[in-house]
């Protein structure tokens, strides 16, 4: 009697462990494809980006303030931006900025399919390679809309999927003031900062955040040179880190 107690015991626990397993176990497991937001890194090293979508008033003017301090960007450009804009990408490239993929019509990628996507991205890579000579292997979803089908099409397609861990606002206008002190507050090692090309007050606002980022020790690397290309993995938050 007392064997067959225990034994039913033993088999209600099991019952419970295994709900228990089916109704909360996938959720605690089920981890994010995520797009690499910053790096974990303790050099001091950053990234500036610039997403290139729609004007193209102040690209020659960013590209002279980064000339002065000596600084490589990357511009994340649209196929259709290219179009418009083909001496823009040349004078970019050849500048010694990169140029990567921010979509060739700037959709939300979610919204479209696997195929679509990789089509898509696939025809602004062949815009800037034309130009430049360099395939890009970066890509930024448009608007920064992703999902995890949004970053393994892009890994398929052989991108690395990038979004930002520190936006200047910029196209909001709040000043260059603002602008400049946000990103200054926000900065990290490893970090990758958000602007936009054709942001009215980011030109007045550039030159102030570089020169505060180099009085705090930071120096500067195109995407593709601050993230890991191989042994890493991604933290819950989006942090990039080399494996130990």
């Amino acid at each position: 009697m007392l064997k067959n107690k225990i034994l039913k015991g033993f088999s209600l626990s099991l019952a419970i462990a295994a709900v228990w397993t089916l109704l909360v176990m996938p959720c605690a497991a089920a981890e994010r494809d995520l797009p690499i937001y910053c790096v974990g890194r303790d050099d001091n090293y950053i990234s500036i980006s610039f997403d290139a979508a729609w004007g193209n008033e102040d690209t020659q003017t960013l590209i002279d303030i980064l000339e002065k301090y000596d600084i490589r960007a990357t511009f994340f450009v649209v196929g259709d931006w290219v179009d418009k804009y083909p001496e823009s990408v040349k004078a970019l490239h050849d500048a010694g900025h990169e140029i990567m993929n921010h979509s060739n019509t700037h959709a939300h990628y979610p919204q479209l399919s696997r195929a679509q996507m990789i089509a898509d991205v696939s025809a602004c890579a062949d815009k800037i390679e034309a130009i430049t000579g360099v395939r890009p292997t970066l890509f930024r979803p448009p608007y920064g809309d992703y999902n995890d089908t949004v970053v393994g099409a892009m890994r398929e397609a052989g991108f690395y999927t990038i979004q930002w861990d520190v936006d200047s606002l910029d196209w909001k206008n709040p000043g260059s003031d603002a602008i400049q002190q946000r990103v200054l507050e926000k900065v990290k090692s490893g970090s990758i900062v958000l602007f936009h090309n054709a942001a009215v007050q980011t030109p007045a606002a550039l030159p102030g955040i570089i020169e505060g980022l180099l009085a705090k020790g930071y120096k500067f690397l195109p995407i593709s040179e601050l993230i890991y290309k191989e042994n890493y993995h991604m933290e819950h938050d989006g942090t990039q880190r080399a494996n130990s």
